[in-house]
């Protein structure tokens, strides 16, 4: 069952609604957009080093996963808030749609912008997205 932040279908990133507590590779506005992940290597390897990034980020669970769709939850430290952190993987434009957004409040005080960043910082230190 899907929870009411997400209101994409199974594989598919939903958008962001009009709170400052989402970001979105696929959103235009600039208080939501956020770059999507490019990949140099094969889509296979960006992806496998994305799981393997992900697996490493504290407090999540991976909810849903496909060959090109992952969701995961996120838990903050303290007050064990959900965040829904979506990636899809577009193999024909070597990029991984990111979208993380706070279920409950308004503002997230930049959070899940600083998430996606830290990840996609993760990311350069593999061969697939630039890495040595």
């Amino acid at each position: 069952m899907m929870n009411a932040s997400r209101t994409g279908s199974a594989n598919e990133i939903a958008p962001c609604p009009s709170s400052p507590n989402c970001v979105s590779s696929l959103e235009s506005d600039e208080s939501h957009r956020i770059e999507p992940f490019r990949f140099t290597g094969s889509a296979e390897e960006a992806w496998e080093s994305l799981k393997e990034v992900l697996g490493a980020v504290p407090r999540t669970t991976v909810v849903e996963q496909s060959d090109t769709f992952i969701h995961l939850e996120a838990r903050s430290r303290i007050f064990r808030f959900v965040d829904d952190v979506d990636f899809l993987l577009d193999a024909r434009e070597s990029v991984i749609h990111v979208r993380s957004a706070s279920r409950v409040g308004h503002g997230d005080l930049g959070v899940n912008r600083s998430r996606v960043e830290k990840i996609r910082s993760a990311l350069r230190t593999k061969a697939s997205f630039g890495g040595a």
